[in-house]
């Protein structure tokens, strides 16, 4: 099981879900995916089996009758966008851990097919209260089931802020942004300051370049200058995070000396 991309669907109260349900659930949302079932594999959904299969890959579906373990850094970063996640996080009583198996694919393969089977599990259980992805991010459930109708969108259009968040704060007499779950995919986060660019321009920004690496990997070296055209200059360092705990981060900034 692939740790880095595991997800934790939060339940109201303890539940195991009906598999052949979500099986048919998946293939309804999803029938680009669609492949005949064996009879093995049918027997197994109706067993209630531990595995489903999505496209070509398995994803293994677990049931915990106890809540996550308390994370407080977690909850006050979902609270700025999921103001009633505390409340969530303080009620639930059961989880479900979802992770495709193997750890071959690209992390975007794994996430786009996990995502996939997250939402026909909510779809199926009306128990589900929510999803934190890879130990970073959390988001409500119903935001869930709607995006992750898009799992299998081109690029740019999967459902990619399911996977991170984009954190804004202040330095001094400018404005930065990080990104939090981009590691997962990268290896780094993104950390931006800019004296120049308006906050929802420099979000727009980060979630650019976030949507960027992840379809295309870890493309940036230490030491380039991007932009989007030759007109915007955005020099990239790798480096240990000043602002954030020694976090290793691609530091961009769009002032030269």
């Amino acid at each position: 099981m692939s740790n880095s991309l595991l997800a934790l669907i939060l339940l109201d109260s303890p539940a195991t879900p009906d598999m052949s349900a979500v099986a048919r659930i998946l293939r309804a949302r999803h029938p680009e995916l669609a492949t005949d079932m064996t009879k093995d594999e049918l027997q197994q959904a109706q067993a209630n089996s531990p595995l489903i299969r999505c496209g070509n890959e398995l994803v293994a579906v677990m049931s915990m009758p106890a809540p996550i373990p308390e994370d407080d850094g977690l909850w006050s970063r979902a609270a700025t966008t999921w103001p009633e996640s505390k409340a969530v996080a303080a009620r639930h009583r059961g989880h479900l851990i979802v992770s495709m198996l193997g750890k071959n694919e690209r992390p975007l393969v794994a996430a786009r097919i996990t995502t996939a089977v997250i939402g026909a599990l909510i779809a199926a259980m009306p128990e589900c209260c929510g999803v934190v992805w890879a130990g970073r991010v959390a988001r409500p459930s119903d935001l869930w089931l709607d995006m992750s109708s898009r799992s299998f969108e081109p690029f740019p259009d999967y459902p990619f802020t399911l996977w991170t968040d984009i954190l804004p704060f202040q330095s001094g007499r400018k404005i930065g942004a990080i990104t939090v779950g981009l590691s997962a995919f990268v290896g780094r986060e993104i950390e931006f300051e800019t004296g120049k660019l308006t906050l929802p321009a420099l979000i727009d920004k980060v979630a650019g370049l976030s949507v960027y690496l992840i379809e295309h990997g870890n493309v940036v070296n230490d030491g380039d200058t991007i932009g989007a055209d030759e007109a915007e200059r955005i020099a990239v360092r790798y480096k240990k995070s000043d602002v954030f705990g020694g976090l290793p981060v691609f530091f961009c900034t769009d002032e030269f000396v």
